[in-house]
């Protein structure tokens, strides 16, 4: 059988998700499958980037990260979205991304795709969930397959969200725990249209 195809499509202004990201992709390559890790593109104007230097170094630190295309949602199986929480919301840049996709929802494209998201915070209760479930609104208009992590895996008990890996910016830079909750979240997406696959053409 083919292997699953995998995009990773994430937004990281100073690099919490681009983190989450890597080891996503990590976790896919893990379990077999072939994987596209892609930035979506920076709308920030320059003035409000340069402000802030850890922005300035991320964007700079990731120039060789392709950038999201079409194409990438129509040759994947699964979709990892991956953004920071901007009051409850996806971030508007990762949005952006998300409203050029109506040519392929009408073809029918992005329906029957397994999709999963993670995030991250500044604070504990900084719009995690709301984050996950509103990124969420739009896999169910896509006819996807939502595919969380749930209470799975041990490692869901200690990252604690079952909704999509999440980190707290606050705590300092992605942990063990977040990073192998990213990992496991990816893992469990790939088998889940793994056997869908099989299931499909048997």
């Amino acid at each position: 059988m083919e292997p699953v195809n995998v995009a990773i499509i994430y937004y990281s202004a100073t690099g919490t998700v681009h983190a989450l990201a890597r080891a996503a992709a990590e976790g896919a390559e893990k379990a077999g499958a072939q994987v596209r890790l892609r930035k979506v593109a920076e709308l920030a104007p320059p003035a409000a980037i340069n402000a802030k230097p850890a922005w300035a170094q991320h964007l700079q630190d990731t120039a060789d990260v392709a950038e999201a295309g079409l194409d990438d949602l129509d040759w994947a199986d699964v979709v990892l979205f991956g953004t920071p929480t901007r009051f409850g919301n996806p971030a508007s840049q990762l949005r952006a991304f998300i409203e050029t996709t109506g040519g392929l929802w009408a073809r029918g494209r992005l329906a029957d795709k397994v999709y999963s998201a993670f995030t991250a915070s500044n604070t504990a209760h900084g719009g995690q969930e709301s984050t996950l479930l509103a990124l969420g609104n739009t896999f169910y208009h896509w006819g996807g397959i939502i595919v969380p992590p749930g209470y799975t895996d041990p490692v869901q008990f200690k990252s604690g969200n079952p909704y999509g890996t999440s980190h707290v910016v606050g705590d300092g830079p992605p942990n063990d725990v977040s990073l192998e909750a990213a990992r496991y979240q990816a893992r469990r997406a790939v088998d889940t249209a793994a056997a869908l696959k099989a299931g499909g053409s048997s």
